[in-house]
């Protein structure tokens, strides 16, 4: 390499040292990205062997000596973030990448590769702010923020973005350089540079209500949401914001290797804490999500068991379509059971079966049942045996069910029968175990409102909507091989019975953090807190010798999440929560319940533009809130007036302003949205789900929704647009 080498640079922060110094010394990933400086700062040649800097005018500034020729250089230690042009980034950041800079900085994290920064152990504090509502269409005038539309500007686009320089790619106007990736992007489905580079924020380009971002971030960052494309599904960024990996030691990550399949979760450290079943009853919420068909129990008052009958009327799932309820009137008819039985037991006094059903294939492509398995707490066999179904067979599904035409010829058992049989032996005390039970529920054409669902029991890694296999669940959990014939003997469903009970069990001795996240991962306050503090503050004052976390969002924050952080404040208006981070930061003034000095990572959730513009980035909240823009399948969803829309972006981006202003020095500020806009995917997913349910039992002229190859493409694109986040990072 010559000794004379000239490199351009963009800095992400403005930090006075990079404009003061010409040349800097680069460690961990900074190294890699080689030196770098503000394109305004004329540039110099820098020596091979000796590195040359600026005289500052602070004398307070720390003299480090460097190269080889031992001249001496001032440095500042004040913490930058760096982004180089030098680095050639492949794809969007996600929230992962974000999650890992906050550890990099806080919790002796492995070092970012997307942006440098620079003597990141002198950050003291970092603050996340998650603001769902704001996308990227704002920026370039795709949503209008004033009264007067206006449309993104005209610019002409430009290839793949590889053969234009750093300057090109990065213009000084977020809106031309926005309404550029979205140009480009909405004309190819493969990913481009421009989908993921970041773009520069200037305030005469912005929108009015946005030029205060400009003041504060230097860049945008296009952050990817996670999701499974394949399926058209967005996972929740609260989840995978707050959520860590357990780092692994070599030893662990070798044994693994040598597994196949799920690896057996090692106990031998864990606590238990014995716990009822009855504590991992689903929910109601709970039950709605999973596609149950909701039992009268659950509805209290005569408005709700119209509106509930009314569902069921529309989806053929009424007595005149075969269905049955167990006999149940009153959710708490077996509360006094609670009382009554031994202390510690685990049952708490309720009759437990597990339950297994399999299915074949009917005239028409329905499913029907075939075979019932019921076993007690015990193991022991309650029921067991085979159904013959109301329509003629065209698949037996051997492979899955084990079920063959030899079998089901002297079958006279209907289903009936088995509902009859079922609805004796169902009581007010009784817990249904299973996995993914709607789907026997559904074949049985019965209700019970008391479930206990290991696929929920026991969720799937990556968060909801995907689930773990039971086979999968029960290799990990209780070392066990089950299903040996599938694809080819088919399942047994007394073996599969006997599986989902004992891994009721397991759950009911580890307690219930058992086969949750926090067993293959914990919370990002649960990983800061194994990090001790540095400076002199006393940490048993602060609260044990590991750094503080808390979490400010609207309603409970600690029923969730809230539970690992040290402290967790509810709110009702962003007001409030913009209040709670500077309490959170700077502690209660007699240090009453927070410390004087603050905690060191603070979460929180502005929500309010969110509720404006009537979407939701919170899985449950998706489905609940949703069905208000989606009573007609076809609706669009509706947005607020440019005025409306522009008032309520101005008052979220000023939040963002308090909060950047209240801010310590040394303090990491990150911004995310979390996701772009989900409503049309929410409406299109509502859309499928109605479509799968009426094509069961109607005809297709009868159909209220169709779900034609249109339809599937255009939830793939409202999928990819959800999928588009954006983020901002600073360090003040």
């Amino acid at each position: 390499m010559g000794s004379n080498k000239k490199r351009k640079h963009s800095p992400i922060s403005n930090d006075p040292s990079l404009h003061d110094s010409t040349a800097s010394r680069q460690s961990g990933v900074a190294a890699t990205f080689a030196p770098v400086k503000h394109p305004h700062v004329e540039s110099q040649h820098q020596e091979s062997h000796n590195v040359t800097d600026e005289a500052a005018e602070d004398d307070g500034e720390e003299w480090t000596v460097v190269g080889r020729g031992g001249k001496k250089r001032k440095t500042n230690n004040y913490p930058a973030l760096v982004y180089a042009d030098t680095y050639k980034q492949q794809s969007s950041i996600k929230l992962a990448d974000l999650q890992n800079l906050v550890l990099y900085c806080l919790a002796q994290g492995t070092s970012p590769q997307w942006v440098a920064v620079r003597h990141h152990g002198q950050v003291n504090k970092a603050v996340v702010l998650f603001v769902p509502g704001l996308e990227r269409s704002m920026f370039d005038g795709s949503v209008a923020l004033d009264t007067i539309e206006k449309g993104p500007e005209q610019v002409p686009p430009v290839g793949n973005g590889t053969a234009q320089s750093h300057e090109s790619r990065i213009s000084p106007g977020v809106s031309s350089n926005i309404a550029m990736t979205l140009n480009h992007a909405s004309s190819h489905t493969h990913a481009s540079p421009d989908d993921y580079l970041p773009v520069r924020l200037a305030a005469e380009n912005l929108p009015e209500p946005l030029k205060p971002l400009a003041d504060r971030f230097e860049y945008l960052w296009p952050v990817k949401a996670p999701g499974d494309d394949k399926f058209a599904k967005v996972y929740s960024p609260l989840h995978h914001m707050l959520n860590s990996q357990i780092p692994k030691s070599q030893e662990q990550k070798a044994a693994d290797k040598a597994i196949k399949g799920a690896k057996p979760m090692n106990d031998q450290r864990w606590e238990s804490k014995r716990t009822p079943i009855t504590t991992f009853i689903s929910s109601k919420d709970e039950l709605r999500e999973n596609d149950y068909v909701m039992h009268p129990a659950w509805f209290g008052t005569e408005p709700e068991k119209q509106a509930e009958m009314r569902r069921r009327l529309d989806a053929a799932q009424t007595a005149d379509s075969g269905w049955v309820d167990s006999r149940i009137t009153d959710l708490a008819a077996a509360d006094h059971l609670n009382v009554s039985c031994e202390k510690g037991s685990l049952t708490a006094g309720r009759t437990v079966l597990a339950m297994d059903c399999e299915m074949c294939t009917v005239e028409g492509g329905d499913a029907a049942l075939t075979r019932i398995s019921l076993v007690g707490w015990d193991g022991e066999v309650v029921m067991d045996g085979l159904v013959k179904p109301d329509k003629p067979i065209i698949d037996y599904l051997t492979r899955f069910s084990g079920i063959t035409p030899e079998k089901m010829n002297p079958v006279t058992t209907s289903l009936a029968d088995i509902q009859k049989r079922l609805l004796d032996i169902f009581t007010p005390d009784t817990i249904l175990v299973g996995h993914s039970l709607n789907s026997d529920l559904e074949a049985l054409k019965l209700t019970h409102p008391f479930i206990v669902d290991t696929s929920i029991l026991y969720p799937h890694p990556r968060g909801p909507p995907l689930k773990s296999s039971l086979k999968w669940l029960a290799q990990k959990y209780l070392g066990r091989e089950i299903q040996k014939g599938h694809g080819s003997l088919g399942h047994d469903s007394i073996e599969d019975s006997r599986a989902c009970l004992d891994l009721v069990k397991k759950k009911c001795e580890k307690g219930p953090e058992w086969g949750s996240v926090a067993t293959t991962s914990e919370t990002i306050f649960k990983r800061l807190s194994r990090t001790p503090k540095k400076g002199p503050r006393d940490a048993a004052a602060l609260g044990g010798p590991g750094k503080l976390g808390a979490i400010i969002d609207h309603g409970a924050p600690e029923k969730n999440f809230g539970q690992m952080a040290s402290f967790s404040i509810g709110c009702k208006t962003d007001d409030e929560v913009v209040d709670g981070i500077k309490r959170a930061l700077t502690g209660d003034p007699d240090g009453a319940e927070i410390p004087g000095g603050g905690v060191d990572f603070t979460w929180a959730r502005l929500r309010d533009l969110e509720f404006a513009r009537r979407w939701s980035n919170n899985y449950r909240y998706d489905l609940i809130q949703m069905d208000n823009l989606t009573t007609q399948s076809n609706e669009e969803p509706t947005e607020p007036s440019p005025s409306e829309l522009a008032a309520k972006v101005a008052a979220t981006v000023n939040c963002i302003k308090q909060v950047h202003e209240s801010l310590p020095p040394c303090t990491l500020l990150i911004v995310y949205s979390g996701t772009g806009d989900p409503r049309d995917l929410a409406r299109l997913q509502q859309m499928q789900r109605t479509f799968k349910q009426e094509y069961k039992t109607k005809k297709w002229d009868q159909l209220s929704v169709k779900w034609t190859d249109t339809e599937e493409q255009a939830l793939k694109r409202a999928c990819k647009k959800a999928r588009e986040g954006l983020g901002f990072v600073t360090i003040t």
